[in-house]
């Protein structure tokens, strides 16, 4: 008898049920991978459009900080606003429809001025920005180089032999990013960075940028709102620091009156001290977006603005005179 068509007929069977089993194996990646793709996208567009609306919500900040402050400066505060800016109210918590925003008002005398601060000053900041005390002092000499009328100095040679080449200005800083420029200045130490706690938690560290201003004239340190390292460049001992840091975390001071306790072992920096700022000021503003579940968003958007607010009885000229799309809190 024989059984070879047979043999045949089940073979092929078998080859075409194989061909399908990966043809459907085939057919499944595809469609896994086509599925992957598009809830990547769609994630993608999600966080796009999550991150348009907190950019506007961040503005929104800023603007409502700004006429905040402009009231308070003009005496003009509405009765039915729920609280009010002042010098020991420094932080703003604005609640919008679509989320939140909390606008941080930094006067500019919470820093040194990039231009009139003494060698003396600029040297203890960098110190204690923990900076070596070899290379603090080279930073120093490369600043008054930088800002001090003159012809060619050792520093010039210096920037000459660089690639692009330049020389110092020999004049004012007109923006405190001139400090990337001087010889010694590294990004890290003008943005500041990250360290490690006692728990290995990253913690962000002031920078450069965070301490020092060409805007104004600054006749006192705001006591609220100065960095830590500020306070220590103006004099004032690292145990008088800490305690003042402390002091304002728990509640702000409302005058220099309430400094006097710390003027014992404030050093020369207590005479000064202030509470408050003039015309300048710098508004950073963290937005989150309310979820439909009505949570608050994990994605936070931080823009700041430095604004100037006219002079002393005319406060109604807002000018803005720098803004930054992405800022962030040191």
């Amino acid at each position: 008898m024989n059984m070879a068509p047979h043999t045949n007929h089940v073979r092929s069977r078998g080859g075409a049920l194989l061909a399908v089993l990966w043809l459907s194996a085939a057919l499944s990646a595809i469609a896994f991978s086509l599925a992957n793709t598009v809830r990547g996208e769609v994630e993608r567009t999600s966080t796009a459009v999550d991150g348009l609306r907190s950019y506007y919500l961040a503005q929104a900040g800023i603007d409502r900080g700004i006429l905040y402050v402009e009231w308070e400066l003009e005496n003009t505060v509405p009765r039915n606003v729920p609280f009010r800016y002042s010098a020991a109210n420094p932080v703003l918590p604005f609640s919008f429809p679509s989320g939140e925003a909390v606008v941080e008002v930094i006067p500019e005398t919470a820093k040194l001025n990039l231009n009139s601060a003494s060698p003396e000053n600029l040297l203890r900041l960098l110190m204690a920005l923990n900076v070596d005390p070899d290379r603090a002092a080279q930073i120093v000499a490369g600043i008054v180089d930088w800002r001090t009328p003159g012809g060619m100095s050792q520093f010039d040679s210096f920037y000459l032999s660089l690639t692009p080449s330049f020389r110092s200005r020999h004049a004012s800083f007109e923006e405190t990013e001139e400090l990337l420029l001087v010889r010694g200045i590294t990004p890290e130490l003008y943005y500041g960075g990250y360290d490690h706690d006692a728990q290995g938690r990253l913690v962000p560290h002031a920078g450069l940028r965070d301490c020092v201003s060409v805007l104004g004239r600054v006749d006192g340190i705001d006591v609220n709102t100065a960095q830590p390292a500020v306070l220590m460049a103006a004099g004032m001992p690292p145990d008088a620091t800490a305690a003042i840091v402390a002091r304002r975390r728990l509640q702000p001071f409302k005058s220099t009156g309430e400094v006097a306790g710390f003027a014992p072992g404030g050093g020369e920096a207590y005479g000064r001290l202030r509470v408050g700022g003039q015309s300048i000021f710098t508004f950073r503003s963290t937005a989150r977006i309310r979820l439909p579940n009505g949570q608050l968003s994990d994605l936070r958007r931080i823009m700041a603005a430095t604004v100037s607010f006219g002079r002393p009885g005319d406060r109604t000229r807002v000018d803005v005179l720098r803004w930054y799309d992405n800022a962030w809190t040191p």
